[in-house]
């Protein structure tokens, strides 16, 4: 290839990072959270303070937070109850996720401190407030996953996701790029899959207490 091509192509892929910084980047970090829910201070923001990045995604289910809450506290690889998204691709990175459709009981009850592989990660519970709020934290200390529940008092609630993440190197900036749209397809179909499993509890009118 001649360097005529390789300087095409190198601003050719320039505008096409500059695009997506400025047109898609905060659509899909922020998919379903109102302009209030990205600017506010949630449970678990103070775990990672001055973040490289922060995605906030957020969901409305028809039902009360304590239909909600079990679906957070037992996420986790087998024997927990998954991560409610695309099993095959999770397993396809040795994640061991099998989602499940019944509230496990054992893992209702978690416990700052408790910790949670997720292949590499070990993920240590920081946050364990029954119907209102669960986060954990990597053991490097470079990334948060937060959930907020919010009742609305009118027997909904707002479920929302957020990540916090530090990116030491410059490799770690430039891979997340690509990253951010897959993370995107992944929590969006987890957001629904908690949404329908939290809805699904409600209507049998049992719950985990």
């Amino acid at each position: 290839m001649n360097t005529g091509w390789i300087l095409a192509a190198g601003a050719v892929a320039a505008a096409a990072a500059v695009g997506y910084q400025r047109n898609l980047r905060q659509p899909i970090l922020n998919w379903g959270a109102t302009d209030d829910e990205v600017a506010a201070t949630l449970p678990g923001d103070e775990l990672l303070p001055d973040p490289d990045g922060v995605s906030t995604r957020a969901i409305t289910i028809l039902a009360r937070p304590e239909y909600v809450y079990p679906w957070l506290a037992q996420m986790g690889p087998t024997p927990r109850g998954g991560a409610y998204t695309y099993d095959w691709i999770e397993n396809l990175l040795g994640l061991h996720m099998h989602s499940t459709d019944v509230v496990l009981d054992e893992f209702q009850h978690p416990q700052i401190g408790d910790e949670i592989g997720l292949g590499p990660n070990k993920m240590r519970v920081e946050i364990a407030e029954q119907n209102h709020a669960f986060a954990t934290r990597s053991a490097d200390g470079n990334w948060v996953w937060a959930f907020t529940l919010i009742d609305r008092h009118d027997g909904t609630t707002r479920l929302i996701s957020r990540n916090r993440f530090r990116l030491p190197r410059l490799i770690d900036r430039i891979g997340m790029l690509p990253m951010e749209p897959g993370s995107l397809i992944m929590e969006h179909k987890m957001l629904h899959g908690i949404r329908d499993r939290a809805e699904t509890l409600a209507g049998t009118g049992s719950h985990v207490t």
